[in-house]
C-alpha cells in the first residue's frame, strides 16, 4: 500500500515539475515576443513621426507655389491682368460646340 502510494506521489510530482517547466518556458516566450512588438511598435512610430515632418515638409506655401508654377504653369493673378473668356453661342445654350 505504501510503495503505491509513493509511486503516485512521485508520479504527481514528476507531472507538476513537468508543468512548471513547460509554464515557465511559456512565459519567457511571451516576454520575448512582447517585447519584440514594442520594438517593432518603436519603429513604426518613428515612421510615423518621419512622415509627418516629410508631410509637413511638401506642403510649405513657397513649396505648393513653386510646384504650381514649374510643373502647372500656373501663375499669380494681379489686378494688372485680366483674363476674358469668350462663350461660343453654344455653350451659352447649353449645346456642345
Amino acid at each position: 500500500m505504501m510503495l503505491r502510494l509513493n509511486i503516485v506521489l512521485t508520479v504527481i510530482l514528476l507531472a507538476s515539475c513537468i508543468w512548471l517547466i513547460r509554464s515557465s518556458h511559456e512565459s519567457r516566450r511571451l516576454v520575448y515576443e512582447m517585447e519584440k512588438s514594442q520594438a517593432a511598435a518603436r519603429e513604426l512610430q518613428i515612421d510615423f513621426e518621419r512622415l509627418q515632418l516629410d508631410k509637413r515638409a511638401q506642403a510649405t506655401p513657397l513649396r505648393v507655389e513653386k510646384l504650381a508654377r514649374d510643373k502647372l504653369r500656373m501663375f499669380g493673378n494681379t489686378p494688372a491682368v485680366t483674363h476674358y473668356v469668350a462663350a461660343s453661342a453654344g455653350a451659352a445654350s447649353g449645346v456642345a460646340p
